[in-house]
This record gives C-alpha cells, structure tokens and sequence, in this order.
C-alpha cells in the first residue's frame, strides 16, 4: 500500500541524506513530496519604506542578489533529489516538489503540511553545534515535537 511521505527539504547536505534514505530503504510505489519551506527574508527585496536606513537602502540589491542565488541552488537541490528517487525506482508522477512561503514558522508550517493527509515526515538532522541546538532548538526537534498522529524520522 502506498503512503504520503512529506520530506523537509532544503539545500543541504542533512536533506539530501534524508532523500538518499527514502530512495534505498523505502517502496518506490510511496508517494513523495518534496517541501522547502521559503523562508520570508525574500520580502525584504520589495520593501521601499522610507524608515529603511540609508545603509540597507544601498546594500538591498546585495541583499536581493543573495537571495536570488539561494533559490537557484535550492531549486537545484530539488531538481537533484527528484533525480535520486527517479534513479532510485520511484515514478516521476508520484514525486510533488512544494515550495511554501513561510507562515507561522519553518517546524509549524511543515507539520501543517503533513497534517493534510501525510503519513511520515522524513528530515534530516541539522549540523547545529550541541549548545546552540540545546539552546535554540532545531527545526528537526521543533517538528518532532509539534507532529501528532504523524511518525517523523529524522535521518543523521
């Protein structure tokens, strides 16, 4: 029987390896979706607000340019992935790449993706340091945490 497998998917290296789990360990009849969660720092290429100060008015198109690149090598990334699974036996058709502006949060804004009729949220562990993740909290965590009725697997 085939399930709904949400992956949390950004460019790096811990999604990928999550994305390299699902293609050698799961049934390639699973139906895959591939979610980035944009984060919400794009919007400030389009601000034009008079309170902006003088220095981000003249470094915003650095700014916008960063951005622009970072999408690109997302982008990328997804492109990648979905090759991995199609590699891996997994039909181009039961493959969904989603990218989502971020709403409430990047943990809250997956786990109410997966709360539309997922099965397994797949993600993979942040690199953070062990004192600033002990701090601050991981998204992966974040997740693991706020998911409910909804297995989460969260690849090293």
């Amino acid at each position: 029987m085939d399930k709904k497998i949400l992956v949390a998917f950004d460019d790096s290296e811990n999604a990928m390896r999550a994305v390299e789990y699902i293609a050698k360990n799961f049934a390639t009849d699973n139906k895959i979706t591939l979610l980035n969660v944009i984060q919400d720092t794009a919007a400030l290429c389009d601000m034009n607000s008079p309170e902006l100060t003088s220095y981000f008015k003249s470094q915003q198109s650095s700014f916008c340019t960063l951005e622009e690149k970072k999408k690109d090598l997302v982008d990328s990334a997804l492109q990648k992935a979905q090759q991995k699974l199609i590699d891996a036996g997994f039909t181009k058709k039961n493959i969904t790449i989603k990218a989502k502006n971020k709403k409430k949060g990047v943990a809250r804004d997956i786990v109410k993706e997966a709360q539309s009729g997922y099965h397994t949220i797949v993600m993979g562990r942040m690199g953070q340091s062990g004192i600033k993740e002990f701090i601050l909290g991981s998204i992966s965590q974040k997740v693991f945490h706020l998911a409910e009725d909804i297995s989460v697997l969260v690849i090293n």
